[in-house]
């Protein structure tokens, strides 16, 4: 099986540290040399210790997810022998808790928009691709995934 590599990178610059004022400012770098700018949520940790420019771990979550669905869809799609024009979702993440009382991604609604190339699938057809693309994306049969923290040197 395949494995993914990202690399994350914070400094403390010059914050004191253990009174909680620093930056949650970080970068992800992508194996194929993307640079991303990561933060908390400003939801979480408020400013100037967040960087609202920056995408957040629940932002990244709810993109994944989407971006996962949106590829075996299309790919679903394409085998059957349609063609789609554009494809836009507006995903939403709702946080909330969970039966232990932690908080987590309570529920994530994709909401994708689809412009076809006629003929269009019926109503049907595009509900079972969509449940089809569900099923066979890895992330949302991941979203119960053990976890492992692995500290290196």
């Amino acid at each position: 099986m395949a494995g993914y590599t990202v690399n994350i990178e914070w400094e403390r610059q010059a914050a004191t540290f253990s009174d909680g004022k620093y930056s949650r400012a970080h970068r992800w770098i992508f194996d194929g040399g993307q640079v991303v700018p990561g933060s908390s949520s400003p939801h979480v940790v408020p400013l100037p210790y967040s960087d609202e420019q920056a995408v957040d771990p629940e932002e990244a979550f709810v993109a994944a997810l989407s971006s996962c669905h949106m590829l075996w869809f299309l790919s679903i799609v394409a085998e059957a022998g349609f063609v789609v024009e554009r494809y836009s979702d507006q995903a939403l993440g709702k946080m909330g808790k969970n039966s232990a009382g932690k908080i987590v991604m309570s529920k994530v609604s994709l909401r994708p928009s689809i412009t076809w190339v006629e003929p269009a699938p019926s109503a049907e057809q595009i509900k079972h691709f969509h449940h089809q693309a569900h099923d066979k994306c890895f992330l949302a049969n991941s979203v119960h995934t053990e976890i492992s923290v692995e500290p290196q040197a």
